[in-house]
């Protein structure tokens, strides 16, 4: 753990610096998953930068999942976020958020044009637990596309020699945790599959162009925020505030206010 807590990032340090720069030097805005050190907390952390280089927000994910909450802490209303881009209304959640229906339908609400949806390797027990598999956790990103009708870029984790050497000291963990598990994917709010994915072991980009009018055809069959509700019968309440775990109430003492006097010295000069 120490050495894990080492090696996260804090959200204005010098490694996001770096990235930044490189946002700005080629251009291109960025979405970023990391684990991000607050203090002596960490938190499952996305960061926007666009091509400018200007670090635009960093949002925490809500609720880590399962054993993920004894390491990480949680985000709170205030990561809840779309940015306007020079791309587009561009948001993103973590990994199993896609699997938070009322997360999803916030987002939705937001006006998505593009959605970044990170994910880890899948190949974790890949033998035994299908939800924590490739077929599951690629269609959550094309339902979620189908469902808000959004883009969504879905980026995927690669467990190669280096992570086996790290996290892998016998044969058993070596099968828990198999090589490879990529399986990026880009789709389109229609559920059309826009790039051609890679094999799961190699790293690599997916490119595709991006046809907003492929928006307005999906919404106008069913808008889930929109046309497509029964607000009379359900609604659903979001509290966006941030909520800091240290709040310093009261004010400072002000200066005391002095009349002008005449100092007179004991001889009276």
């Amino acid at each position: 753990m120490p050495r894990y807590s080492e090696n996260s990032m804090t959200r204005d340090g010098a490694e996001m610096a770096r990235i930044a720069a490189a946002a700005a030097e080629h251009g291109v805005h960025v979405v970023l998953g990391f684990s991000e050190r607050a203090g002596g907390s960490l938190y499952m952390s996305q960061a926007f930068v666009d091509d400018t280089g200007r670090v635009l927000s960093v949002r925490r994910k809500l609720k880590p999942t399962h054993v993920e909450r004894s390491v990480f802490g949680e985000g709170d209303g205030s990561d809840l976020q779309v940015h306007d881009t020079k791309l587009g209304r561009l948001g993103a959640l973590n990994c199993w958020e896609h699997f938070q229906p009322l997360t999803k339908y916030t987002m939705y609400s937001l006006g998505e044009q593009i959605h970044v949806g990170s994910w880890p390797s899948f190949s974790v027990y890949r033998g035994g637990a299908k939800a924590l598999g490739p077929e599951v956790n690629t269609a959550a990103s094309l339902v979620y596309a189908v469902e808000g009708q959004t883009f969504v870029l879905a980026p995927c984790g690669v467990v190669g020699a280096a992570a086996h050497e790290v996290f892998c000291d016998d044969d058993v963990k070596k099968q828990l945790l198999l090589q490879g598990g990529g399986f990026a994917r880009i789709y389109g709010p229609e559920g059309s599959e826009l790039a051609a994915p890679l094999a799961e072991t190699e790293e690599g980009l997916l490119f595709a162009d991006l046809d907003f009018s492929l928006i307005a055809i999906a919404k106008s069959a069913g808008d889930p925020v929109g046309h497509y509700s029964r607000p009379d019968v359900f609604r659903l309440q979001v509290n966006r505030a941030a909520t800091p775990r240290i709040v310093h109430s009261g004010v400072e003492r002000p200066e005391p206010e002095f009349e002008d006097v005449d100092l007179v010295t004991a001889d009276g000069a």
